[in-house]
């Protein structure tokens, strides 16, 4: 029995502008999703699920619209998914192991960057999104709001409180309780 070979498939112009147009919003796709994650094996793995999406769905891609939010979309669906997904599975996580067994370097920048990292990973998860979009890939309010499925209000609202509990936590205050807690103690 002789397995038969796919065809192949001849790129057009259409299909060679929009792998460009992919492979340049790749660097920032990993970039958000090692924010979301907290982990780079992960984030690799959420970046090439989202590039193989994108691929088989860029016919409905209009040109001349946002490459990026349209990926950081489908990235963000795609690791909401594998959330719900694997909430009952337990990881280790590597990354903290590395952490526990190798001695941080002496200057401050890791340092510093590291404490970030890690008050980024203690924030809300929305929280997260919300200020990782607007700060750290640098989309408008209302792009982000697009991206994530929520009001302009909403989203500007995360960022602030994102932005407030992340400098608390850099200053060495306690970190943000979630929202359930602080009504629990209130009532």
């Amino acid at each position: 029995m002789t397995a038969t070979m796919p065809e192949r498939i001849t790129p057009n112009s259409t299909d060679e502008g929009f792998r460009k147009e992919l492979l340049a919003v790749l660097p920032h796709l990993r970039a958000f999703a090692r924010g979301l994650s907290g982990r780079s094996d992960f984030a690799d793995d959420l970046v090439q699920e989202a590039a193989i999406k994108a691929w088989t769905a860029r016919e409905r891609y209009q040109a001349g619209t946002n490459m990026r939010a349209w990926t950081f979309a489908i990235l963000r669906n795609h690791y909401l998914s594998e959330l719900r997904r694997s909430k009952r599975q337990t990881d280790l996580d590597e990354g903290a192991v590395e952490r526990m067994l190798v001695m941080e370097a002496d200057q401050e920048g890791p340092l510093h960057l590291g404490d970030m990292e890690s008050a980024l990973q203690k924030l809300a998860p929305e929280r997260r999104e919300a200020v990782l979009l607007v700060g750290a890939s640098g989309f408008s309010y209302e792009e982000a709001a697009e991206i994530a499925g929520c009001p302009i209000g909403t989203m500007k609202s995360r960022v602030a409180r994102a932005r407030a509990d992340l400098a608390r936590m850099l200053d060495g205050d306690q970190p943000p309780q979630p929202v359930e807690v602080r009504a629990r103690k209130a009532g």
